[in-house]
């Protein structure tokens, strides 16, 4: 009997030194090899980046070109520099009528070239005259573009028969009626009436009249500026 006692203690005894001997072993993880590790790391979903897009700046809205839209008051020409010598453009044949009914050309100032602020001169006349004064067509030719802008308000370009040459009224109060693009018109007759559209005083009403020499491509609002004054007679 003594000795079955002793036998169990002895187990009892065992046991509880293996138990403490194995808590004092220190656990490893099983070794992971790098090409399982780039496995697993392949099949996790990627963590979110930050929000770059939304802190972006809005795009810039692009302006169209305009430029056909909204004319200056002259057409459009490339500047030649001082010393090339070539000559302007030469002058339609045959003298061009007052194109305000009632002016003489005693009664116009030649203001063309006049400098108009430090970038630009003033490629065409400013006759004065009442508002709803009768404009007339300068010459015989033909309706090329009724146009409207900021700066030139109610306009005409009127062709002459060798489509060589336009001319352009500007700050017209109103179109006469019945006038259309591509009909032909004559010397005097009717084509609108003085205003001040456009960007033009209103209190000081007047044709603003131009003259230029197209380009091989017949582009209405495209051309050489000739001075009109030397042009007129009475």
């Amino acid at each position: 009997m003594r000795w079955l006692l002793t036998f169990l203690l002895g187990v009892v005894v065992g046991a509880g030194g293996l138990f403490a001997w194995l808590r004092q072993v220190p656990h490893e993880a099983p070794a992971t090899t790098q090409a399982q590790a780039q496995v697993n790391t392949g099949s996790l979903p990627a963590p979110a980046g930050p929000d770059i897009e939304s802190k972006l700046p809005p795009a810039p809205k692009v302006t169209p070109d305009l430029t056909e839209l909204d004319l200056p008051l002259r057409p459009s020409v490339t500047a030649l520099p001082a010393d090339t010598g070539v000559p302007s453009a030469p002058a339609p044949s045959g003298k061009l009528m007052v194109p305000v009914e009632g002016m003489s050309l005693a009664s116009i100032k030649d203001n063309f070239d006049q400098p108009r602020g430090t970038e630009r001169h003033h490629e065409a006349l400013d006759i004065m005259a009442p508002k709803g004064t009768k404009v007339l067509a300068t010459a015989d030719g033909k309706i090329a573009k009724l146009f409207t802008s900021k700066p030139g308000g109610l306009t005409v370009y009127e062709f002459d028969p060798t489509e060589k040459y336009a001319y352009y009224y500007a700050h017209l109060d109103r179109y006469a009626e019945g006038l259309k693009e591509g009909m032909d018109v004559k010397r005097g007759d009717l084509i609108g009436y003085v205003g001040s559209t456009g960007n033009a005083d209103p209190n000081a009403p007047h044709l603003h009249f131009a003259v230029f020499e197209l380009t091989p491509e017949k582009q209405w609002w495209k051309g050489t500026p000739v001075n009109p004054y030397p042009l007129l007679g009475e």
